[in-house]
C-alpha cells in the first residue's frame, strides 16, 4: 500500500551524485523540495518545485522518444519476429516530438495541474515564447533523421536477428542493487545472453554524443548483474554502449579493481549526502540555506529550478495563476 512519507527514502543513483557535485541547491529541490509536491494539499512552494522538476529539454525528451520506441520495437519483434521500417519509425519519433511541443505551448494549464503527465520543455517554459531556438531545432531534426537509422543496422538489432542462442532477458526496467543496506536504482536498456558462447551482454542506447562518464554508469549495471545472475566471471559479460548519433558501438571489458573503485565511490558520495542531512533515519534534510548555491552561475540558466533561486527574475504567473 501507498504510504505518504514527510520525507523521501533515501537511495543512491549516479544521476543523484552528479547533480549533488553540480550543485548541492539543485540537489535540494530535486530530493527534498519536490517531495510530496504531487499532493493537492501541499504547499505551493512543493507543488512548484515538483513542476519544475518533472520540466525537460528538447534532448532529453528526444532521448526518452527514442528508448520508449526501441523498447517497444525490440519487444513487438520478440513477439512477432518483424522489425518496421526506418521511415516508419523516424514518424514516430516526429510524432512524439510534435506532441511535446504541443503539450509544452498550448497546454500550460494541463502541465500545472499534472505535471508528470504533461510535457514541458524547459526552453518554452523559460524562453516565455512558443518557439524552440533555431539551433536545437537543427540539432534535433539531424538526430531525428540518422537515430532510427542507426538502430536499426546496429551490432545488438543484427545479433538479435542473426542469432539463435541468444536468450532476452531484460529491458528498461527498474532495477535494485543492494550495497550493504543502501538501495542503488539502476535501469537497463537491454540485457540478453548469448548461449552459445556463454556471454551476458548489457547494452545501452545513447542518442548523444560520447562522454568520459559512460563507463561508471555500466560498472554499476555489471554489479547488478552479478547480484542478480549466476556469473561467475567477468569475461563473461559484454557492456555495450550503443551511440546511434554516430552510428558506432563501443564495448568495455570491466575489471574487479574498476567495480571496487566504483564502489568505494558510492561509498564517499553516500557519506558526503549525509552531511546534508539533519536526522539521517529520517532522511530529513538540513534547511535550505544549508545547501550551497553553484558558484557557475552561468549554468543557473539551464537548471530548471532557476526560478526558485532566483525569484525576482521569475515569472509573475508561474506559481500562482493559471491563465497562460
Amino acid at each position: 500500500m501507498f504510504e505518504i512519507k514527510t520525507y523521501p527514502e533515501f537511495s543512491w543513483s549516479l544521476s543523484r551524485h552528479k547533480t549533488l557535485m553540480h550543485c548541492a541547491r539543485q540537489y535540494a529541490h530535486q530530493y527534498y523540495t519536490s517531495h510530496n509536491g504531487w499532493l493537492k494539499d501541499s504547499p505551493e512552494w512543493n507543488k512548484q518545485a515538483y513542476r519544475l522538476k518533472n520540466l525537460t529539454n528538447l534532448e532529453m525528451y528526444f532521448g526518452s522518444v527514442v528508448h520508449d520506441i526501441i523498447e517497444q520495437v525490440i519487444d513487438h519483434y520478440l513477439n512477432t519476429g518483424f522489425i518496421p521500417e526506418e521511415t516508419q519509425l523516424t514518424e514516430q519519433v516526429r510524432t512524439l516530438l510534435n506532441k511535446g511541443f504541443i503539450d509544452s505551448t498550448r497546454r500550460y494549464n494541463e502541465w500545472v495541474q499534472r505535471p508528470k503527465k504533461t510535457t514541458m520543455f524547459h526552453e518554452v517554459y523559460y524562453g516565455k515564447t512558443n518557439q524552440l531556438p533555431k539551433d536545437k531545432i537543427e540539432k534535433i531534426s539531424h538526430r531525428l533523421n540518422v537515430t532510427m537509422k542507426h538502430f536499426l543496422s546496429c551490432k545488438t538489432m543484427k545479433e538479435l536477428a542473426y542469432n539463435e542462442n541468444i536468450e532476452f532477458l531484460e529491458a528498461e526496467k527498474f532495477r535494485i542493487l543492494e550495497i550493504g543496506k543502501l538501495k542503488v536504482y539502476v535501469v537497463l536498456d537491454l540485457l540478453y545472453k548469448d548461449r552459445e558462447h556463454n556471454k551476458w551482454v548489457i547494452v545501452d542506447w545513447k542518442t548523444g554524443k560520447q562522454s568520459e562518464e559512460d563507463p561508471y554508469q555500466l560498472a554499476l549495471y555489471v554489479l547488478y548483474l552479478l547480484q542478480a545472475y549466476p556469473i561467475s566471471d567477468l569475461n563473461n559479460i559484454v557492456i555495450r554502449n550503443e551511440y546511434l548519433l554516430e552510428g558506432e558501438a563501443v564495448e568495455h571489458q570491466l575489471d574487479q579493481v574498476t567495480l571496487e573503485k566504483v564502489q568505494e565511490l558510492i561509498g564517499t558520495s553516500v557519506e558526503w549526502m549525509t552531511d546534508y542531512l539533519e536526522e539521517a533515519s529520517e532522511n530529513k534534510p538540513l534547511p535550505l540555506e544549508k545547501f550551497p548555491q553553484t558558484s557557475d552561475q552561468q549554468s543557473c540558466h539551464y537548471c530548471n529550478f532557476y526560478e526558485l533561486c532566483f525569484s525576482n527574475k521569475k515569472s509573475a504567473s508561474a506559481l500562482v495563476s493559471l491563465d497562460r
